[in-house]
């Protein structure tokens, strides 16, 4: 008995480090210090110890490898005479200098040239990867929120709030669902600014709107529908996410008045996703008399998935309630603080028809096991004190200031061009001549530094041309010259010169 107990000690103290995974078996027996030395700069040179990560004491990495601490002595002075590490004292031996690691070839790291981003051919999945990734001197994208005016100062109390208050139990697992705090809070924001009256047992959290958009193609393509129409023009990003899934997104033409529902009804799709308060692109407000066929077409069957991703940002025109709060058991809702707060935080929620509630659930129970606690519970916080609303009032005042800003700019610069979907969002958009080429506009301008958006990049069919303009995110100085590049470049195309 006593002998099995010392072989199981004795196993218990088989030398090896969990630093590194090293393992002094692999180190030949007269040159132990040259391995180890040759073994840290590897992981110095390839980024698993970065430049200011402080390397274990001597005599613990002596005693996890089963070696003389002499043997980690020599090897960290090995290193320090190669300059790549130093010693403090007591503060520990720092690594201060990467050695150069031969690489294999690799594709040119080069940002991409404009005619790359934007060439004529249909763009690419990674389309918003690589304009995200690539840097320009203004960025006039659509959809950008403006970053530098996150609330940090409001966040932090609010976590330390919540921090302060919170049950030990509250860091296990939670309900896939959300937690009941940001539910109940989400519940009375819906029912403040979109009139949507909702039990907060019916709020699903979810990872922003992609993440709704994909729970919800799996729950209608196992219940047989292979298909959701989309507006002509729409978010591409929308319709990249639905084909992603496996579904179809025939396109349903927009005008004035928002989506033609009887081109709908005519496509035979039993299911449509659209954004009626503030369409996107064009900006147009689904009208009143296309709101009541829409609803006569759910009614009779059809699905409505309303993407309702910057209803809150509105200036000039009436508020305009959800088509949730008419028609719940025909509407999937979704919304998020991506526009509101910053996309990085990945908050949404999603109401759904009851009969698919459950196997919503079950999908997002199966993705992820619900989103994390802690910024759910800060941003129930937010929303209970008030810096929700606060920060709201803030923004639209900067971005009506910053709208009028580009509109001005665009009658100077742009003359002959309309615009459109300013009343309300964080982008406009114009459209331009027939004979204009906007993907070829788009590229001049972001070969002078500017970033914009071709309309025709939103279309599966062909469309008047135009650019989609962001101007929530940019102070008004970079708007005024961003817009003034356009015009530049507008004008050298039209004289036969894209440089």
């Amino acid at each position: 008995m006593r002998r099995a107990k010392e072989e199981s000690v004795s196993r218990s103290k088989e030398p090896g480090a969990d630093f590194l995974q090293l393992d002094i078996g692999d180190a030949p027996a007269r040159g132990r210090a040259r391995w180890l030395a040759e073994r840290l700069r590897l992981a110095i040179a390839d980024g698993r110890l970065p430049v200011g990560s402080t390397l274990p004491a001597s005599r613990r990495l002596a005693a996890d490898l089963g070696v003389s601490r002499g043997v980690v002595t020599d090897a960290y002075q090995r290193l320090a005479e190669a300059g790549h590490v130093s010693g403090h004292g007591r503060g520990g031996t720092t690594v201060v200098s990467a050695p150069a690691l031969p690489r294999p070839e690799r594709p040119s790291t080069r940002p991409p040239t404009s005619s790359a981003l934007f060439g004529h051919d249909p763009p690419g999945v990674d389309i918003f990867d690589r304009l995200r990734t690539t840097p320009a001197r203004i960025d006039l994208s659509p959809g950008l929120p403006d970053l530098a005016a996150f609330p940090r100062a409001a966040w932090l109390r609010a976590e330390r709030t919540v921090l302060n208050t919170l049950e030990p139990s509250a860091f296990g697992y939670s309900d896939p669902s959300g937690t009941p705090a940001v539910r109940r809070s989400i519940a009375r924001w819906l029912a403040l600014n979109r009139g949507i009256r909702v039990d907060p047992d019916e709020v699903i959290i979810v990872a922003g709107v992609s993440q709704a958009l994909a729970l919800i193609a799996r729950v209608l393509r196992q219940d047989g529908i292979t298909g959701i129409a989309v507006a002509d023009p729409c978010s591409l990003g929308i319709r990249q996410h639905l084909n992603y899934w496996g579904l179809d997104t025939p396109p349903v033409r927009v005008d004035a008045d928002g989506l033609c529902v009887d081109e709908l009804s005519d496509s035979g799709a039993k299911a449509v996703v659209l954004t009626p308060a503030h369409q996107f692109p064009t900006g147009v407000v689904l009208h009143g008399d296309r709101r009541r066929r829409l609803a006569r077409w759910a009614e009779g069957g059809g699905l409505i998935i309303e993407d309702d991703y910057d209803a809150e940002h509105r200036y000039d025109r009436p508020p305009v309630s959800a088509l949730r709060a008419a028609l719940p058991e025909h509407v999937f809702y979704t919304g998020s603080i991506s526009k509101l707060l910053a996309p990085a935080l990945r908050l949404g929620w999603l109401l759904a028809p009851t009969r698919y509630r459950d196997d919503l659930v079950l999908a997002k129970r199966n993705s992820d096991l619900g989103n994390a606690v802690l910024p759910q519970l800060v941003l129930a916080e937010l929303l209970d004190s008030g810096e929700l609303e606060r920060q709201l009032r803030l923004l639209r005042r900067r971005h009506v200031h910053r709208r009028d800003v580009m509109i001005k700019a665009i009658a100077g610069r742009l003359p002959g061009t309309v615009v459109h979907g300013a009343a309300a969002g964080l982008h406009l958009s114009i459209t331009l001549g027939s004979g204009t080429d906007d993907v070829a506009l788009a590229a001049a301008a972001f070969a002078r530094g500017v970033k914009v958006h071709p309309l025709s990049w939103y279309g599966q069919r062909p469309l008047h041309p135009g650019v989609v303009l962001g101007y929530a995110a940019s102070p008004p100085g970079d708007i005024e010259t961003g817009v003034a590049v356009l015009g530049t470049a507008l004008r050298h195309l039209a004289g036969g010169n894209p440089r």
